[in-house]
């Protein structure tokens, strides 16, 4: 698996990464080309502070052979707002903090939260900036790793890469996920939930909730309740109703 270019630091490809987020159709390789065409020697935070609007106007142009750079299908803002990233405004300024658990609590789970912004659920599988890991039980529920997605960005198989960066987790929760991704998610041992979006500790909740009730089959197995268990829950649940 491929990862970022040695010569690069973390915090460098960071803001390519996200400035290619900010840029319509245009990924993490052609920027990093643009961006090597303008800039002689390495590419670290000094050096992408020198580049400008017209000079990702002009590059983008000169690749796509326009000329005057009036037709390249990227507008102003969008050019602004990359340099912006760029130069390093406001980058990595929301990340939640984590804690550390000196003692992991009994019964429960790690789960991931595709997110890009805070503590929030609101990220793709195959393109949010970060993952969320919370290690949640019935009673607990701590944010225990952020873990950016900005490594997968270089990778060959960058779906591959995503699950193998969350591969200790039970469940990930993203407002989507495709089919391909989904199935090498489950392959990696993790359950999938696709939810609209929310503030991450709300969500987690909800799950919550569920594990203290009466989990389905699948949560029931994660949580470690046998066969025989998950039958008498059910029959207890079944004479609630008819009583």
């Amino acid at each position: 698996m491929n990862s970022q270019p040695p010569s690069m630091n973390r915090e460098t490809a960071l803001r390519i990464a996200l400035a290619a987020r900010a840029l319509p159709e245009v990924g993490v390789g052609r920027l990093l080309d643009i961006l090597h065409q303008r800039i002689e020697g390495e590419l670290d935070e000094e050096s992408l502070q020198r580049v400008t609007v017209t000079d990702l106007k002009t590059a983008f142009a000169s690749a796509d052979g326009e000329e005057d750079g009036e037709h390249i299908g990227i507008g102003l803002p969008a050019l602004k707002e990359a340099v912006r990233i760029l130069w390093g405004e406001g980058v990595g300024k929301d990340l939640p903090q984590a804690v550390g658990l000196d003692v992991v609590p009994e019964g429960s789970i790690r789960v991931a939260v595709a997110s890009n912004n805070g503590e929030r659920l609101d990220g793709h599988f195959g393109s949010c900036l970060r993952f969320l890991v919370y290690r949640v039980g019935v009673d607990s529920l701590t944010l225990v790793d952020v873990r950016s997605a900005l490594d997968t960005e270089f990778a060959e198989d960058r779906n591959g890469a995503r699950a193998e960066l969350i591969g200790d987790c039970q469940v990930l929760y993203v407002v989507s996920i495709g089919g391909p991704a989904a199935a090498k998610v489950v392959k990696s041992g993790i359950y999938p939930i696709k939810k609209a979006g929310g503030e991450a500790r709300q969500i987690l909740a909800d799950l919550q909730g569920v594990m203290a009730g009466n989990p389905p089959p699948w949560l029931a197995k994660l949580l470690g309740v046998r066969a025989e268990q998950r039958v008498r829950f059910e029959r207890s649940d079944d004479e609630a109703a008819c009583a």
